[in-house]
């Protein structure tokens, strides 16, 4: 399931989302079905993120506060439990608010610009002459939530791992400063789920581009994306030979297809010419129809009970305030703020 070996059972994981859209294929391969697995042996908390959602959509917040049910309904529909998973709101829990504050003494801002997650983020949504304060301390507010839970494990892909490593950072420096062990550091839990591509396999996954396909997506919606697919552009005739790598149709096709071997021999065929792109992306389209069709149908029942879903926010947030706050309290102490 990942690369990390010999997990203890006992370990804490943390994990979560930005409350920014319903959530998609690239969530799901990424992290939900590893959450699903986790679950059941693990202590695992899953933070709905809405107050970081905020840091690149304060101008639309409506963005952020409309989505957060949506994406508790896209976890209950995947087979996310939260009878055994803790599922809370970000913004519910102010403890991790004031864990910002003490860890951005701790930094610096030449150390928040060298981030490369930062920078790269920075580059892709056009901060480069305005950044917002509030997505440039984004692995502060992180680090927050990771050390807010006592979590050892956080689900993470690559380009994650810098923020992780900002996180020790200020473990160690929290540590350093109280003399013993007061914060935990974190490890990376790596998927060996693929990356997947955007729809279109040239640009990032995006909602606003249109090049993700929704867990939520209709019948129609599915079929549209994967007829719009990227496939090999050198292959003009069906009896061309064509290429396999860099081609989404077959990436999704090894992500999602039951059967391997078949999807070899679609592979060998299309390589040797003789297969069109018609036919492999029916066989990709059929796949993806068979397994969003029941998350789809979860979905909507799910939606359709919006108090059940606040009710779960509202339950996983109580038993959060509790764990962060304990947290809260022991680093006031590091600070000498506990005077009464």
């Amino acid at each position: 399931m990942n690369r990390t070996q010999n997990l203890d059972s006992q370990e804490i994981i943390l994990t979560g989302d930005r409350a920014t859209g319903p959530l998609h294929l690239g969530h799901y391969v990424g992290s939900l079905k590893q959450r699903v697995g986790l679950q059941a042996v693990h202590e695992q908390t899953i933070l709905v993120a809405d107050m970081q959602g905020l840091t690149d959509n304060a101008h639309n917040p409506k963005k952020v506060s409309s989505n957060i049910l949506n994406v508790v309904a896209d976890y209950l529909a995947v087979g996310i439990d939260p009878a055994q998973t803790t599922i809370c709101l970000q913004s519910q829990l102010p403890a991790l608010a004031e864990l910002t504050m003490y860890y951005s003494n701790l930094v610096t801002i030449s150390r928040l610009e060298r981030n490369p997650t930062v920078k790269s983020e920075i580059q892709n949504k056009g901060f480069e002459r305005s950044i917002p304060a509030g997505f440039l301390t984004y692995p502060i507010s992180q680090a927050a939530d990771i050390t807010g839970f006592n979590a050892s494990l956080v689900p993470v892909g690559d380009d994650q791992l810098p923020m992780l490593e900002q996180t020790n950072e200020i473990v160690r420096k929290v540590n350093t400063l109280a003399g013993c062990s007061v914060l935990t550091e974190c490890k990376p839990l790596l998927s060996n789920a693929p990356r997947l591509p955007s729809t279109d396999g040239k640009n990032k996954m995006s909602k606003s581009m249109s090049n993700t396909i929704n867990l939520g997506a209709t019948e129609k919606e599915i079929s549209e994306a994967v007829k719009s697919m990227y496939t090999d552009p050198d292959h003009l005739r069906i009896e061309d030979p064509g290429n396999v790598e860099g081609n989404v149709v077959f990436t999704y096709l090894d992500a999602f297809h039951p059967d391997e071997e078949y999807v070899n021999q679609l592979k060998e065929h299309y390589r040797r010419g003789g297969l069109g792109d018609g036919t492999t992306k029916k066989v990709l389209e059929e796949c993806l129809q068979e397994i969003l069709r029941p998350i789809r149908e979860r979905r909507i029942e799910f939606l359709g009970d919006k108090a059940q879903l606040i009710d779960i926010l509202i339950k996983g947030s109580q038993v959060s305030r509790e764990k962060t706050s304990g947290v809260l309290f022991d680093v006031k102490d590091v600070f000498g703020l506990n005077i009464f």
